[in-house]
């Protein structure tokens, strides 16, 4: 469902300010699989996320989804293929728009724009349908602006729209980093099962190690722009914060060294 191959990318090539980050990073996506990637601060976990969507475009390389070559269409039209949620729960929806209006644009996004009512009566029905299962309250409130949800109701929301219309891939920034644990832990759960229900491949940025490990079928840690380890099935089921620490310094030979990460 993705393949990154031999991407390279440098930022301000040729200066003093010049950082490269990816050299020859590989990566490949099965269907259906929902991958977490966990890395210390300038692993290359959300640069990656970028080139995918078409967010910044690699020096060299390609990415593929679904068998069609993205790497030089940009961010506007690889959308029918991708659904992304960010970190900060203002991002991915318009704050002064109704969660229905929101919802709204999910809806049609990728379709041909014509005359007609925005929201019928049974769009309306679909979307409180679709509310009701987040179990947030959120299909009474409708009418509600976006701004005026809590962080973790803007987040659940966001899941929702970038669900729709079942994309190809979904992406993942850290989307629980700037909410509290209990609701991070309510998002994640949501997350699992929008996810499982409509069958989509995933690709999830965290900071914490735990997460990581509790959630997804593979689990992927990168350091200096690379993949260094690679963890599924029965392997990753056993593995605990303590055996992911070790095996990140057998392949990285170094500690890893974000405390964010271990502590969560």
């Amino acid at each position: 469902m993705l393949e990154i191959k031999n991407i390279c990318k440098t930022f301000n090539e040729g200066t003093v300010n010049e950082k490269r980050v990816f050299e020859d990073l590989n990566l490949t996506l099965k269907e259906g699989d929902f991958v977490t990637v966990i890395g210390g601060n300038g692993a290359g976990k959300s640069t990656m996320l970028n080139v995918v969507s078409g967010a910044y475009m690699p020096d060299s390389g390609t990415v593929t989804i679904d068998g069609v070559d993205v790497t030089h269409l940009p961010e506007h039209k690889r959308a029918k293929y991708i659904g992304r949620v960010f970190q900060d729960p203002r991002m991915g929806t318009a704050t002064d728009m109704w969660v229905e209006e929101n919802m709204a644009v999910a809806d049609r996004r990728g379709m041909r724009r014509g005359l007609r009512w925005a929201i019928t009566q049974k769009d309306r029905e679909r979307y409180k349908k679709q509310l009701a299962l987040l179990d947030l309250g959120l299909e009474d409130r409708l009418s509600t602006k976006m701004g005026l949800l809590s962080g973790g109701q803007r987040q659940a929301v966001t899941l929702l729209m970038a669900a729709m219309k079942k994309p190809k891939l979904l992406l993942l920034d850290e989307h629980t980093a700037a909410l509290d644990p209990k609701t991070a832990a309510k998002v994640l759960e949501i997350t699992d099962k929008l996810i499982t229900e409509n069958h989509l491949t995933a690709l999830m940025v965290t900071h914490n190690m735990k997460d990581a490990i509790a959630h997804g079928n593979r689990l992927i840690m990168m350091n200096a722009g690379r993949v260094i380890l690679d963890v599924s099935g029965e392997e990753k089921k056993n593995l605990t914060v303590e055996t992911l620490l070790e095996m990140f310094t057998r392949a990285s030979g170094a500690e890893f060294a974000s405390d964010r990460a271990i502590l969560g």
